[in-house]
């Protein structure tokens, strides 16, 4: 049987437990397990870094909800790139990246994978012609891409960068974390590898730190799960249990984000403390055609940029009381930052440099007359 989403997002993986009934899948907190016998254990679990029931029931989620062959799941988001680049590529590869992308994935880029030998150029995703000027035929392993991307909310055509990537020979690599498996499921439109921080909407209660991998090929998936096992980086049955059970509300968290988004979005372009906002949904932006046809609807996420400059940016930042001022995104609380001093510092002076009159938003899901009401004053 095809399911819809929201009820894969509350069963699959989560079947009723089978000694007691428990509906809701039980916290295996364990590191180890008895065995029946000298190199026989009980359903294959030995070991919780090799695998452990509550996480399986995650990776088996998150599998379904982006329609792939295998989920993996990490003790972070970096974690798991991490292990996927040292799956997938040896020193002296190369690696397209964008050029606006998380401060954290271009350090890990930058400051340490470069350090084992993977070079990489960052061109823009919203061209073709770009990514394609910055491949190196036989040494460029994958593509990368975040869609919509952080903080510059940028937008691109997933299925044309696929085919891309394959006729380069690379694997197209995606970052779905900003618009979560429930407004796009890569794999589908021809990407190879999902990647999701799941701290963000899918965990969706800033409680939990995670990453996760998800692919279209069973023999990718299992060198992942090789690497997974044998570099240790998973996440541990507590933090998996409670991504799980954000999960199970991610559809209507989703479009509650999505909506007060929106009027956050119709308010701040009449703004005239606001020169623009970055957001897809809008028609004058220049990949609402290709959101609008891979993409449900557009996401929570809004940036925009300040009229007075940095120092208005900072301001605005430090004024609002229900957006509280933090780095992360995608919880049901309202956020708000300044990605050039905070979450995106680390690519200063380089070509994923963030504009310093840019703040970013993490619409939450409270009422929408009082977030409005919070930038109205902070605005002001």
């Amino acid at each position: 049987m095809t399911y819809g989403f929201e009820t894969l997002a509350i069963h699959a993986g989560q079947d009723p437990e089978a000694r007691t009934g428990s509906v809701v899948p039980p916290i295996y907190q364990t590191s180890t397990y008895a065995q029946d016998g000298v190199g026989r254990p009980r359903e294959g679990y030995e070991y919780s870094r090799s695998g452990n029931p509550t996480r399986d029931a995650l990776q088996e989620a998150l599998r379904a909800l982006e329609g792939g062959r295998r989920g993996l799941a990490f003790a972070s988001g970096l974690a798991a790139e991490d292990t996927l680049l040292r799956t997938v590529c040896q020193p002296g590869d190369h690696v397209v990246i964008p050029d606006d992308a998380y401060g954290g994935t271009f350090r890990l880029f930058a400051k340490v994978a470069e350090r084992w030998g993977l070079t990489w150029t960052a061109a823009s995703i919203h061209h073709l012609d770009t990514m394609r000027n910055a491949i190196r035929p036989g040494q460029t392993k994958v593509i990368w891409v975040e869609t919509p991307s952080n903080p510059l909310l940028g937008v691109n055509d997933i299925a044309a960068t696929a085919a891309l990537a394959h006729d380069a020979g690379a694997l197209l690599v995606v970052d779905n974390t900003f618009a979560s498996p429930y407004l796009q499921q890569p794999l589908g439109l021809g990407a190879d590898v999902v990647v999701h921080s799941t701290t963000k909407y899918l965990g969706g209660h800033s409680d939990v730190v995670g990453g996760a991998l998800i692919v279209s090929d069973d023999e990718l998936g299992e060198r992942l799960a090789y690497h997974q096992n044998a570099m240790g980086s998973v996440n541990g049955p507590f933090d998996a249990w409670l991504t799980m059970r954000g999960i199970r509300t991610l559809g209507v968290r989703m479009d509650r984000h999505c909506d007060n988004a929106e009027r956050v979005v119709d308010y701040l372009r009449h703004h005239k403390a606001v020169s623009e906002v970055l957001y897809p949904g809008l028609p004058t932006h220049p990949g609402h055609e290709t959101a609008a046809k891979q993409m449900k609807r557009f996401g929570g996420m809004v940036s925009f940029r300040a009229a007075g400059g940095e120092e208005a940016a900072v301001r605005i930042c430090e004024s609002t009381e229900l957006f509280i001022l933090a780095e992360s995104l995608g919880g049901v609380e309202s956020l708000i930052e300044h990605p050039g001093r905070m979450t995106h510092a680390s690519a200063a002076g380089s070509p994923l440099e963030v504009p310093a009159d840019l703040v970013r938003l993490s619409v939450g899901i409270e009422t929408g007359d009082d977030l409005l009401a919070d930038l109205e004053r902070a605005l002001g």
